[in-house]
Formats: C-alpha cells, structure tokens, sequence
C-alpha cells in the first residue's frame, strides 16, 4: 500500500478542485475547471460559443493523448491485477485518462473507485467534472450533490456545482447561493478573490440582488 500512498500524494499535489475561474466580459461568460485535490488554478477555458459542458478543443490529437495515458496507466494496471478493488490506485488511473481528455474511460474508473470508497468527495467532485466536459449537466450536477452529502462545505465541489448550475442549467440563483456558502463556509479560501469576482459578475447580468451587498 506504501506505493499506493505515493501516487495518491503526488497526484493530491496536483488535482485540487475541479473548476478554476470564472471571467465574464461584455456578457459573454469563460469557465476553466479545477480538480477535486488542488487549489484554484485555471485550465482550458469553455467557450461561450461552445454547447453547455462541452470541453475545449484539445491542443493534441487525442489518440496521441490516450496513447500517452495508455503508456503512463500501465504500471498502474499492473497494480491494479493484484489489488482490484484499491480505490485510490483506481482515482489515479482515472485521473490519467481525464488529463488526457478520454473521459468515459475516466469515468469508468472513478466509478469502480467510488464503488470500493463511495465517501470520497474528491474523486465524486473529479467525476462530476468528467461528466460535465462530456456535456451532462445533469449527471455532474448529481456528482457534486453526493459529494456534499458527505463534506457538506467542501471548496471545490461548491465552486464547481455553481459552475456548472450557471453555465449548464442558466440557474443563476442556485450558482450564488453555491459560491455564497463556499465563501462564508471557508474564510481562507484561495481563491476568495475569484469567487467574489464571480458573484459580483453573476448578479450583474443576471439582474439577482445579493443579499448583504
């Protein structure tokens, strides 16, 4: 399990929270997601152009890309033949295939690890993501929701299900209270500056008052 413990760290370095920063401009609005176990940073932006959830064009053809995650998976997959049911050896491999954009086969591996520990919030909070990306609102909104069935204040699952209740569901009002509770919920959040930024931006152009402002 000590291997395990590594992979687990490194990509807890790397793999915060699930959907980054919100930029509103001229009405038009840019997202970039995060992941469950990192801090805020910002990725890939979604156009405003592009259909609600729909991920950016990738830089790389994608076989190249699941071809890389193929190769960097395959230790792992050795690992995984003689403990099956290791959960976070399965997010880690899931977290391979999301990097590279292959999605379902992410998916697919965050549910087998959600199946042996269903109370990870961070992985629930990775496949809502993955779900969202594919361009179903529904079923990454359902993600985040279980999530915060079992950490009911976590930064990121918060950041991201108002996210994707604004860009995804044009729930404007859900988003505010989502990012409201984040922000009274955790006081020393990085990325406090970016989510007051959002609020202000969301009740600009969605004509919501905000309570307290």
């Amino acid at each position: 399990m000590s291997g395990t413990s590594q992979i687990s760290s490194e990509w807890a370095l790397k793999r915060a929270m699930l959907l980054g920063g919100v930029c509103l401009a001229v009405g038009l609005a840019a997202g970039w997601l995060i992941r469950g176990w990192e801090s805020p940073a910002l990725s890939a932006p979604v156009s405003a152009s592009q259909p609600s959830g729909a991920a950016a064009a990738p830089a790389t053809n994608a076989a190249q890309l699941k071809q890389k995650a193929d190769a960097e998976a395959a230790p792992l997959l050795e690992q995984l033949k003689s403990q099956p049911e290791n959960a976070d050896l399965l997010a880690s491999i899931g977290n391979l295939y999301y990097d590279a954009q292959a999605y379902p086969v992410a998916i697919d591996y965050y549910m087998r690890s959600l199946k042996a520990k269903p109370t990870d919030a961070s992985v629930r909070t990775d496949l809502g993501t993955a779900y969202w990306y594919l361009g179903n609102a529904d079923s990454a909104i359902s993600a985040f929701d279980t999530a915060l069935t079992y950490a009911p204040t976590n930064p990121n699952t918060l950041f991201n299900r108002g996210l994707v209740k604004w860009q995804g569901k044009g729930d404007a009002a859900g988003a505010i209270t989502d990012w409201k509770k984040l922000l009274a919920t955790n006081p020393a959040y990085d990325g406090k500056d970016k989510v007051e930024q959002m609020l202000a931006q969301v009740e600009k152009h969605s004509a919501i008052p905000m309570k307290g402002q």
